[in-house]
């Protein structure tokens, strides 16, 4: 029996299925990272990944000005997505395919959190 890989529903933003894309490559690789950093910087990086994600998903259910802070602080957490698989590239814990595959990941989800923002921001 074969299973179909999973699909988002039809309605979805793509920045949520992006998303899930990037926190499904990142785990099990931030998993091949030191012991000695499993509970610091790899746990910080899954953190800030999940955060992201999370905060997506509370901004889809508010409206108005609670929206925005939710997506302003989903920036925030993509700020320190990146600087976080910068550091991992910097100390060879990815090789730079693994950090261009996941940087371009980022800057996808960031140029889609930015067309987010100025929608909120033009209908506000």
């Amino acid at each position: 029996m074969t299973t179909q890989p999973e699909r988002a529903p039809e309605h979805e933003m793509v920045i949520f299925t992006r998303t899930y894309d990037f926190v499904s490559w990142l785990v099990p690789l931030s998993l091949k990272f030191p012991r000695s950093q499993r509970f610091v910087v790899t746990q910080r990086l899954q953190n800030a990944a999940l955060d992201f994600q999370e905060l997506l998903i509370e901004a889809n259910a508010r409206r108005g000005p609670l929206r925005m802070e939710k997506l302003k602080q989903a920036d925030t957490a993509l700020m320190r997505l990146k600087l976080y698989l910068r550091l991992c590239q910097r100390w060879h814990w990815i090789n730079a395919g693994q950090y261009h595959h996941g940087a371009a990941m980022l800057a996808e989800l960031g140029r889609l959190l930015g067309g987010w923002l100025k929608t909120v921001t033009s209908l506000a």
